[in-house]
Order: structure tokens, then sequence, then C-alpha cells
């Protein structure tokens, strides 16, 4: 008797420990897949401190929220088309649109300038959700053809980009674009509202729970009854209204509407939504993830501009490296987490 019961725990015990062990890979690879961007923003943020002198100051620290506000806005969309299973390239594109329309419209007033340009952006969004959720055609073409058209679009209203409009001395415009309060620009606190908004829209709302499903999968998500098309539509329309705001604080901080901005800034807010945790096949991410990875960002490109004798495109060469780096060890953890 005493034989067959050591015989059957220690079988037991053997079954179990291989169980418990991926068990607590699983879970090891969970938390480093969605925490490991916060983590990795405060070591380099401690690195930077140790380094440099000037890199901790108050004037510094604001300068790199204020640089990183606008990224964070247009990255918080991307992270709902991603999560999504989408892509939007026509961000960068958009972003600059809407800066332009609103130093054009400023002359009219601040309401213009805000409404014409959410208007002309979000029917840029619509457009794109529409074609992707009814046609069927691929996100990355459809919203690379976005890119192209915004850019005209923006090149038409300046006259091929020889004009510059300028917002009036006494906008209101002015005051949110340029204004502080607590020596941190507004257009922090607008970033840190939106970015607090999107947290609760995509955690706590039905939309959000839809946007998760459509990514991890569609098909499923379909038979479940939900909306596909519609939720679809929407996180395209979210993220060209995102991008289009963003173009708007842009404007309102330079106190113009600069044609040559937003070139290439897809691929950063790309870039930020992945580094965050959020997964590029879709289905997993989230919006605090995402702005710890503009963080990140802005942290790298501050440190490169505070060693000084480093041009702009060794930014460019350390993001890309970063970037590799995350998505291989993202890759991994996805792996591991799957292993039971």
């Amino acid at each position: 008797m005493t034989t067959g019961t050591t015989a059957h725990v220690a079988t037991g015990d053997t079954a179990q420990l291989p169980t418990s062990r991926v068990a607590g890979t699983e879970r090891i690879a969970a938390l480093a897949q969605q925490h490991g961007a916060l983590a990795v923003l405060l070591l380099a943020t401690a690195v930077a401190a140790l380094l440099f002198e000037s890199f901790a100051t108050a004037g510094n620290l604001a300068g790199i929220a204020i640089q990183s506000s606008t990224l964070a806005i247009v990255a918080l969309g991307m992270t709902f088309v991603i999560i999504g299973g989408g892509i939007d390239l026509s961000v960068g594109s958009v972003f600059a649109l809407g800066g332009v329309l609103a130093a054009w419209a400023s002359q009219w007033g601040a309401l213009p300038a805000v409404l014409l340009p959410l208007a002309v952006c979000g029917a840029i969004g619509l457009l794109n959700g529409l074609v992707i959720a009814r046609a069927g055609l691929a996100p990355f073409i459809v919203t690379l053809a976005s890119l192209l058209g915004a850019r005209g679009l923006l090149l038409a209203v300046t006259d091929e980009g020889a004009r510059t409009y300028l917002v009036p001395r006494d906008s209101v415009l002015l005051d949110v674009g340029r204004g502080t309060l607590f020596g941190i620009g507004w257009p922090v606190y607008l970033a840190v509202l939106l970015c607090v908004a999107g947290a609760v829209l995509l955690q706590r709302s039905r939309y959000g729970q839809a946007v998760f499903a459509l990514g991890g999968n569609e098909e499923a998500a379909a038979l479940m009854g939900l909306p596909v098309a519609r939720v679809k539509t929407l996180t395209y329309v979210l993220s060209a209204l995102l991008a289009g705001f963003a173009g708007i604080l842009n404007a309102a901080r330079l106190g113009s509407g600069v044609t040559i901005l937003g070139v290439g800034m897809e691929l950063d807010a790309i870039a930020a939504v992945v580094i965050g945790g959020t997964l590029l096949i879709g289905g997993a991410g989230s919006v605090s993830g995402t702005l710890c990875g503009v963080l990140l960002l802005g942290v790298i490109q501050n440190v490169i501009n505070q060693i000084g004798n480093l041009t702009s495109s060794i930014q460019s060469v350390v993001s890309g490296v970063f970037l590799l780096v995350v998505v291989v060890t993202q890759t991994y953890l996805s792996k591991v987490r799957r292993l039971r």
C-alpha cells in the first residue's frame, strides 16, 4: 500500500512539474511582452540621467514631453488600427494636411481652424475604412494610396509647397499650442487626456473588445455576430481624426502650416506601437505600452542630441536596430506564451 501510494505521488509530481514550469514561463513572457517597454524606458532614463547632467532637468524633460505629444496622439490611433489587424500608412500625410488646413482656416477664427481639418481628415479615414472593410482590399495598398492623395491635396492647397500659411498672432490656437501650465505645454495635457480616453475606450467598451476580437481572428469575430465592417471603418476614421488633430496642435505650436512635416511619421508611429508591446499581427496591445514606446523614442532622440556630435541619421539607425530587436523578442515571447 505504501509503495503504491509513493509511486502515485511521484507520478503526479512528475506530471505536474512540466505544466507548472510552462505556466510560470508563460506568465513571465506575458509580463515581459506587456511591460517590457516601461522597464526599458525607466532604465534608459536612469542611464541618461547619470551620463548627462542636463538630461534630468525640468526644462529638458518638458521638452521631451512636448516633442513627443503629437507622435503620441498619432500613435494612439495607430494602436487601434494595429490591434484590429490593420495598418495605416496615411497618418503622416494626414498629419501634415491637418496642420496646413488649420493654419489656412485660422484666418476665419479658431473654430474653422479645428473643424475643417477634422472634417477633411475624417473623410480620408472614412474612405480608407470603407474601401478596406467593404471592398476587402489590403490596408497596406489602400492607406498607401491615401498617403499619396493626402500629400497631393496638401500641395494643391499650398501651391506646390510654395505658400506657407501663418496662424494670426491673436488666434486662440497659439495660446493652446504655446501655452504652458506648471511649465508643461498644453499639447502634453491634451495628449495625455486623449491617451487616457483611448485606454478606457479600448479596455472598457464594446467597441474596444470588438477591436481585439477583430485582430485576433476576423472570421471568428464575424461568426460571433460582431459588426466587423463597422468596427474596421470606425478604427480608420479614429486614426485619421487623431492624426489630423495632432497636425492642428503642431500648427498651433509652430504658428504655421509647414508642408514638409509628417514625412516618415507613419513609420515612427508604427515603431512606437510595436515597441510598446502591440503585436503586428493584431489581437494584443495597450495604449499605455504605446505611450511608453513614444517616450522611449523621445529619450533616444534626446540622448543623441545630448551627445552633440552625432547626426540625425544615427537616430534612425538606433531606432531601426532597436525596433528589430523588439520585433524578434516579441515573436519569441509570443511562441513561449503558446507553449501550453
